[in-house]
């Protein structure tokens, strides 16, 4: 999740089973932000851009599960990232140049 305005990001582990919520596993704001997303980048993560939900997610401390008021709202979440990761599921990535 990414705020523009602010730079503010956060990231979300989410395993699916045994009944856990959602887990905040990075968050931060300016360079911290930016790192975020790089990372996600880097990795293949889809970034969904909320910045009313990046207000609470800043909110809730690294490592802590997200509240249940936000459990709505990162579903929805989660449905579209899992719907887009089914649809591109078989699409190869773009080659990268490798640069020395």
């Amino acid at each position: 999740m990414m705020n523009n305005r602010f730079k503010k990001a956060a990231a979300l582990q989410y395993e699916g089973a045994g009944g856990k919520a959602p887990v905040v596993v990075a968050s931060g704001r300016g360079e911290v932000a930016e790192r975020i997303l790089e990372k996600a980048r880097e990795a293949g993560v889809q970034i969904v851009e909320d910045p009313d939900l990046i207000e609470i997610l800043a909110q809730v401390p690294v490592g802590e599960e997200i509240p249940e008021d936000l459990y709505q709202a990162v579903a929805e979440i989660l449905a579209f990232v899992y719907r887009m990761n089914e649809r591109y599921k078989n699409v190869s990535p773009p080659v990268r140049d490798a640069v020395d």
